[in-house]
């Protein structure tokens, strides 16, 4: 093989998409959502078939370069792990590109998304069945790759079932359409021009299976046929089936083949797949609570007698990561007790009493059993929340605290469901006796394959070891079952090792043939199903590689330091759902679809800069720099993120140790000083309202700040909410004082919105309380977005000393902008000395915004609906992002909801784009934008203009305003306006 450099500027410039060479690219590609990394040679973008066809031909050529498709990024076997050409066509080939309602099918290209797909079939009553836990961001490449199924393949089988022809690149760069074909048809192709690879294939496969005795040795060694998730290898056991080689098979199509080929054989340009009509409206889910593992496993046998379309498995130690994960913790509601595993069952039907009936059969058949101890039965928003619940788990394994994680090593083995009991029983003895230790479990039950992984540190090299021999023990033990070592994840680089063992050497010599029949050259996914290399190689962290520590602004501590924190990113991908699958994370990802834009991305390079760096500084990493630099701060991932990855945390803790390189930027430091600034510029507003409002003045601030000249500057109010309250006459309580608040006066509200301020104190009084207001220091939050977290630092730790004595339940903190407010309950309990951590992990309990506030004191009797109009309005709410991820927005909805004809509506969106100064800033204005144009902003050009728009935050109301020209008002100023004349209050 040549060992000459690869002439990739030439193939650069021969490709319409793009090719990345810089080392930041690739490291971001260097992982997947497994235990591997390996460096590849260059990232490209095709942009069409055309550069598909030329990257191929390229790697035929140059015979050092191989080609690895890669889609969403999120297998778990290191599929697209390598140290070839990655070729992602997540950005261009993303086209669904005809849709045939009637004959229920639908042609795409690789890099659509399964839900997004899904959505555009809906209006025909139509849907592509398989449903992987990733579906808000899997792509059909991938999903065809990787043959997935999901939930609900007791139902719809694989992706296997639902493909009905691929347009692919072979191996020689020609274009080969596969397709379902008669045994006439078969023949045809057999008989073409024997110079082309695509006939070549054709007879291949014709004589392999047209041999008796390889067709002995398939029906022995490969897995049981009854196992529908099976994944083993290449298909050739149903190739075998089909009807040039049965007599009255299914027609012979190789898409069978592809389907769950990783890659391996052709490169698919376009896919053709088979659609169901939706599923039947109505479901009922049986959530049924089990001791332990072993009594869940027996109960799968009888529930699946019952034909439900699915049946998951929760196992105590997911239900336990759920406790610290801000979303799932919410999602919990259902779980009674402390169960050892819980069942999810699902069935549908026609109408609710149907579906009722069919889960009151499951449950009567389990308790005649002997079987489960409570069977909560969900329908609607609250079963969908057990299956977001269900669909992180993935993700929720990395928030097992320190080295030691459940490891995906046998996570993926399928056995018949009434061999499933004794399968689980004798795996978790053989783990418990032979290798001390224990295992996660969840998953697929109902297909007879659960997600086992056993907690391993693969840092510790007598635990790689381990990890070794579990794998090898795993095979033997489901070879003895006759099961499928992968059930949907793919053998990858994982399991390819063992196919020689679980198939026999005679079938693992057939899969061989196969793969050089297709790839002579062996350029397409190398190492992956065949030929892999051994499967402890090339693991994402060295075995006895050292965890170096840093001295931290922030107490990492519950995470063990902030390198382990980044490492709680285990790759799932959920930073890769776009804008359409709602929720907030990743605002910058969703606009440009780039992967350093993911919380993904920018963990892996920090993970990179830490563990890799020869620098004095790993922090002032350039690459690592230019990833965080279009990170919004939203804190989406600290909540939507199933591993709780708070990038917006290491971003400032990232930016505060690279300004000991580098110094502090002007504009960070004068962002960070705001509060000042705005304190001055209060005192004489109309000087500042002159100055900005005059082109020169406002080109001069700009110009000084680096902000956009698109972005309109602030204006100063006549008055501060400070000053304001001084003179201000408290208003008489209509009756009896319902107690006292201590108002937090964030600097945004009191110096440049004092309004909802305004509203806020003389709505409390109003409605009867005291409200009092003590000389705090600002919230410290514009010097968190920047990093200056020394300052933050100071300035959180007065405020703590300053508040918590006044503050308890009978006087909280109330707040009125959430991310001044929230601060306490997020940042401050890790920023402030450990002197006084304690009060602040008291103030953060008793600090409430105001929307919270009111909806407890609803909610306990001393707010009352007659205080407010009854007339009707509608309500259409925008959270703020910091909302959303450390508190909700429910309250606020509560709240606003407390006029009784007040009718609330969440808008479906994410982050507004503005992200305090970041939308003002010249580099990031069209970001900015192009977050809000998403959602937000066209959402509320199309609302009524008599409806009401509510907005917490000060910044996302100023971009509503920019962005469409409407105003948003806090929920205060809402309330307020609502409230029932004076002396119609009780």
């Amino acid at each position: 093989m040549s060992t000459a450099p690869l002439p990739m500027d030439r193939l650069a410039a021969s490709l319409d998409g793009d090719l990345h060479v810089d080392e930041a690219t690739r490291l971001l590609y260097a992982t997947d959502a497994s235990v591997y990394q390996e460096l590849p040679t260059a990232v490209a973008y095709p942009r069409h078939e055309e550069d598909l066809r030329r990257l191929i031909r390229f790697a035929a050529r140059h015979g050092a370069a191989s080609i690895i498709p890669r889609a969403a990024g999120t297998s778990l076997a290191g599929q697209v792990v390598g140290d070839g050409i990655v070729v992602d066509v997540s950005r261009y080939l993303t086209r669904i590109l005809q849709i045939d309602p009637e004959q229920h099918w639908v042609r795409v290209e690789p890099g659509v998304i399964r839900d997004e797909l899904n959505r555009a079939l809906a209006p025909h009553g139509l849907m592509f069945a398989p449903e992987t836990s990733t579906a808000n961001r899997a792509m059909l490449g991938g999903m065809l790759g990787n043959n997935s199924c999901g939930a609900n393949s007791i139902v719809y089988g694989s992706t296997r079932e639902h493909t009905r022809a691929v347009r692919a690149i072979l191996s020689d760069g020609e274009t080969a359409v596969f397709e379902p074909l008669s045994r006439r048809e078969f023949e045809a192709r057999c008989a073409g021009p024997p110079n082309r690879l695509e006939t070549r294939l054709y007879r291949h496969i014709r004589d392999l299976l047209g041999d008796p005795d390889h067709r002995a040795s398939i029906s022995r060694g490969f897995p049981n046929p009854a196992i529908h998730r099976r994944n083993t290898g290449y298909a050739l056991d149903l190739l075998m089936g089909t009807a040039p080689f049965a007599e009255g098979g299914a027609p012979f199509n190789f898409c069978t083949l592809l389907a769950g080929s990783e890659g391996t054989l052709c490169f698919t340009a376009e896919i053709t797949l088979r659609c169901v009509p939706l599923p039947p409206p109505e479901a009922a889910l049986v959530c049924a609570h089990f001791d332990g593992i072993d009594e869940a496993m027996r109960a799968v046998v009888a529930i699946m007698r019952h034909r439900p379309t699915a049946c998951e498995l929760i196992d105590r130690y997911i239900l336990d990561c759920t406790r610290t994960q801000i979303e799932q913790r919410r999602n919990r509601f259902f779980v009674q007790g402390d169960p050892g595993a819980i069942l999810a069952v699902e069935v549908r039907a026609d109408d609710r009493l149907q579906a009722d009936e069919a889960a009151g059969k499951i449950i009567a058949d389990l308790r005649s059993a002997g079987l489960g101890t409570h069977f909560p039965v969900l329908h609607g928003e609250e079963r969908l929340r057990v299956w977001a619940l269900r669909s992180a788990g993935l993700g929720l394994l990395s928030n097992v605290p320190g080295d030691a994680k459940p490891v995906a090593v046998i996570e993926d083995a399928a056995v018949a469901v009434e061999d499933l009991p004794a399968y689980v029983r004798e795996l978790n003895l053989g783990l418990r006796q032979r290798f001390g230790v224990e295992c996660v479990h969840y998953g697929h039950a109902g297909g007879g394959e659960l997600h086992l992984r056993p907690i391993l540190n693969l840092k510790d090299p007598r635990d790689v070891r381990r990890f070794r021999e579990i794998a090898e023990f795993t095979a033997d033990l489901v070879m003895s079952y006759r099961g499928s070592l992968s059930g949907e994840h793919g053998d990858g680089r994982l399991r390819g090792e063992f196919l020689p063992r679980v198939v026999g050497p005679e079938n693992y010599r057939l899969l061989e043939s196969v793969k050089r029949a297709w790839d002579p050259r062996g350029i397409l996914n190398p190492g992956k199903i065949v030929g892999a290399p051994p499967m402890d190689q090339s693991l994402r962290v060295r075995p006895g590689q050292e965890t170096p520590e840093f001295s931290t602004y922030f107490n990492w501590d519950s995470d063990q330091g902030i390198l382990r924190a980044a490492e709680r990113c285990n790759g799932s991908g959920d930073c890769r759902k776009p804008h359409t699958a709602g929720g907030t994370m990743c605002p910058s990802y969703m606009a440009t679809r780039n992967e350093r834009d993911t919380t993904r991305g920018r963990a892996n390079l920090l993970r990179h800069a830490l563990t890799g760096a020869v620098s004095e500084n790993p922090f002032a990493d350039e690459a690592l720099f230019e990833a965080l630099d279009l990170c919004l701060c939203c804190k989406g991932c600290k909540s939507e993120c199933p591993s709780n990855v708070d990038m917006a945390r290491l971003k400032a803790e990232v930016l505060a140790q690279r300004y000991r390189s580098t110094g502090v930027p002007f504009r960070a430091r004068a962002i960070a000083g705001f509060a000042r600034a705005a304190g001055a510029g209060s005192k004489f507003p109309a000087l500042w309202n002159l100055l900005a409002g005059t082109s020169a003045g406002a080109h001069m601030v700009r110009r000084l700040l680096g902000f956009s000249p698109h972005r309109p500057l602030p204006r100063m109010p006549r008055t501060t909410l400070r000053a304001w309250f001084r003179r201000h006459n408290p208003a008489a309580p209509p009756g009896p004082s319902r107690g006292e608040v201590l108002l937090f006066c964030d600097e945004f509200t009191d110096l440049t919105d004092p309004q909802p301020g305004i509203r806020a104190v003389q709505l409390l009084e109003r409605l009867g309380y005291r409200v009092l207001l003590s000389d705090h220091r600002e919230s410290g939050r514009a010097a968190l977005s920047k990093g200056l977290l020394r300052q933050a630092r100071e300035v959180m730790a007065a405020n703590v000393a300053l508040l918590s004595p006044r503050v308890s339940e009978r006087v909280p903190l109330v707040g009125i902008e959430p991310s001044a407010l929230l601060g306490f309950r997020d940042e401050a309990p890790d920023l402030v000395p450990r002197s006084l951590r304690d009060a602040a992990l008291s103030l953060a309990e008793h600090s409430l915004l105001l929307d919270e506030f009111l909806a407890r004191e609803h909610e306990q009797g001393r707010i009352h609906s007659d205080c407010f109009t009854d007339r009707p309005r509608k309500v259409h709410l925008h959270g703020h992002c910091h909302q959303k991820a450390i508190a909700s927005i429910l309250p606020t909805v509560q709240a606003l909801s407390i006029p009784t004809q007040y009718s609330v509506q969440p808008i479906p969106s994410g982050c507004c784009g503005m992200a305090g100064s970041f939308g003002y800033e010249r580099e990031h204005y069209d970001l900015s934008v192009q977050i809000a144009e998403l959602v937000l902003a066209p959402t509320v050009r199309g609302l009524p203009e008599d409806d009401l728009l509510a907005a917490p935050g000060t910044s996302c109301r100023l971009q509503i305003e920019h962005t469409t020209g409407r105003t948003a008002l806090h929920p205060a100023e809402i309330l307020y306006d609502a409230l029932a004349p004076a002396d119609a209050m009780v």
